[in-house]
């Protein structure tokens, strides 16, 4: 079992139940090929760097997952079928990253919050 995170940018046009529905429909598919869900946060809508597919803002989403290795290539191919989607991107965490997440998760100091003067 690898851990992942999953960035997902989902088209801005769609209602809060779709939204949460298009979220609840990845989670799912990752608990039912054998992987265990460790972390959602949905950033909501933020602007985009630059438009895509004419869009200017778009709806994030962040999934941190542990699932199999072979698994990544049925998320790609879910993802690449579902048009809500903009934009995604898949990545394999090492365990200095896992540590990362989980203290900043806990609320414990990371060394790289920003000090103010």
């Amino acid at each position: 079992m690898n851990n992942y995170e999953l960035m997902v940018i989902f088209t801005p046009v769609l209602s809060e139940e779709d939204y949460k529905a298009a979220q609840k429909k990845f989670t799912s598919l990752v608990k039912e090929n054998g992987g265990k869900v460790v972390h959602e946060n949905p950033w909501g809508l933020k602007s985009l760097a630059y438009p895509i597919q004419k869009k200017t803002t778009g709806l994030y989403w962040v999934l941190e997952y542990s699932a199999p290795s072979d698994f990544n290539e049925k998320l790609k191919i879910q993802i690449l079928r579902d048009e809500t989607i903009l934009r995604f991107m898949a990545t394999k965490l090492d365990k200095y990253a896992v540590e990362y997440n989980g203290r900043k998760r806990s609320g414990v100091s990371t060394g790289t919050e920003k000090v103010e003067a």
